[in-house]
């Protein structure tokens, strides 16, 4: 996975330590209540889109062009759904992160962008719609807590709900 130029520069300061970053992760639901995952390159695994929020950048527009650079699919944001932070992640270089994950959900921009979905970057080996009742069994971990959260948010229907992972 490319390291965007201003986590290269902090790490080129304090090394592997742990970094604590805004990231974004985006339910994308096409009109048939499909769920938009990419296959990522880095653990060949299932997931939903996610990244970094560069610096400046809103978090919705972060979810917005994320999604757009992984899968080719234009989308609009509906809500922020969860609040959450991951465990801290270690990488096959020895850096280390903890996110702070903003949930949201969004659905694609137009019928046309349901139909544009394929790989956009180097960072998935595949992306497909796949309906709720049959998820790839290979599904990262991190995607199941995150539906989880999004069904209660999805029960409660006010605001962004809190938890951590």
């Amino acid at each position: 996975m490319p390291i965007p130029p201003y986590v290269a520069e902090l790490r080129s300061l304090v090394g592997h330590r742990q970094l604590w970053l805004p990231g974004v992760t985006v339910v994308v639901r096409d009109d048939d209540g499909r769920l938009l995952l990419a296959q990522r390159a880095d653990t060949g695994r299932w997931a939903l889109v996610s990244g970094i929020v560069d610096p400046g950048e809103e978090p919705a527009v972060a979810a917005t062009r994320e999604v757009a650079e992984e899968t080719c699919v234009d989308v609009v944001v509906q809500a922020l759904a969860a609040v959450s932070t991951t465990p801290e992640l270690v990488y096959p270089n020895g850096d280390r992160s903890v996110y702070l994950d903003l949930l949201f959900t969004a659905r694609p921009a137009s019928v046309r962008a349901v139909a544009a979905a394929a790989v956009g970057d180097d960072e998935n080996l595949a992306v497909g719609w796949f309906v709720p009742d049959a998820l790839p069994a290979d599904l990262m971990d991190s995607t199941r807590f995150r539906l989880g959260l999004l069904e209660r948010f999805e029960a409660g229907g006010s605001g962004a709900a809190v938890f951590s992972a």
